[in-house]
């Protein structure tokens, strides 16, 4: 559980659920609802697990990460490892018990989620490819439900695309001096600090447009948008918690802010949806 930060996975889920929320009009059958869950937790449980693996060499060298599972060998890699397998065979298995075009896509979904440990080797942008990553979430679980991919979830999609990407940005500028003595690539190390600060803000704005998109795409109404100028406010938050000078408080901003902004989207989208 700690390995892949299982707890994470609230940046996931609630996306997954709100898309499956408004894709279903409702709460969609239960036994939908378990294989969509299975199938996010398997997932991003397998990505994870391989992340670690791959990034060993590196979490031994930084002071933030050497007292992670791996590095210490609390966990053995080809335990770690087993780990990995078993978690892409659920969330495969998942995928073919909803549909078929679900299972089709699990594979190049599980390549993307599995390459994205490598782009930080030889790319600024591996901030857009985690995004990438959790904003398959939702369109996931409406492929679930609709078996389609359209532009309602692909709203969300990119939404949740830029949303992870502005506060991955916040995350990686405790590792900016590890980075560059270690020829890893970020928006940091490219456009230092204050630079890409002000991007993530710009990030989290289009973040916000999105979301709004999804809103008149979904035909959501004023519960949502309520939620939505209150998520606008957190993120005002996040942003005064990091400043270039004073980087103590990125963790707050990183995962309190942003788990609460996860949970407000599916209590908004919910209370909405499930009046109806």
């Amino acid at each position: 559980m700690e390995l892949v930060k299982f707890q994470h996975t609230v940046f996931a889920l609630p996306f997954a659920l709100t898309a499956a929320l408004v894709a279903a009009n409702g709460l969609p059958a239960w036994r939908t609802l378990l294989w969509i869950l299975l199938a996010l937790v398997g997932a991003r449980t397998a990505a994870m697990g391989f992340n670690r693996i791959v990034d060993l060499k590196f979490d031994r060298l930084n002071p933030r990460t050497a007292n992670r599972e791996l590095p210490t060998g609390k966990i053995p890699v080809p335990a770690a490892a087993a780990l990995v397998v078993v978690a892409a065979a659920v969330f495969v298995l998942a995928a073919h018990e909803l549909n078929r075009l679900a299972f089709y896509l699990s594979f190049p979904t599980l390549a993307v989620l599995l390459g994205y440990s490598y782009t930080k080797r030889f790319t600024s942008w591996s901030h857009m490819v985690l995004g990438l990553c959790l904003g398959l979430a939702p369109m996931g679980a409406w492929v679930a439900i609709r078996q389609e991919i359209a532009l309602t979830p692909l709203a969300l999609t990119l939404a949740v695309l830029l949303w992870v990407a502005g506060f991955d940005i916040l995350y990686s500028c405790m590792d900016v001096e590890f980075d560059k003595q270690s020829g890893l690539h970020s928006m940091v190390t490219r456009l230092g600090v204050p630079g890409a600060l002000r991007l993530a803000a710009a990030l989290h704005a289009g973040f916000l447009l999105l979301l709004a998109g999804f809103g008149v795409l979904a035909h959501l109404g004023v519960p949502f948008y309520v939620t939505t100028g209150l998520i606008g406010g957190l993120l005002l938050y996040e942003h005064a918690l990091v400043k270039p000078t004073d980087l103590s408080r990125v963790n707050l901003a990183f995962f309190t802010v942003n788990g609460v902004v996860s949970v407000l989207i599916l209590v908004g989208v919910g209370i909405e949806v499930m009046a109806l």
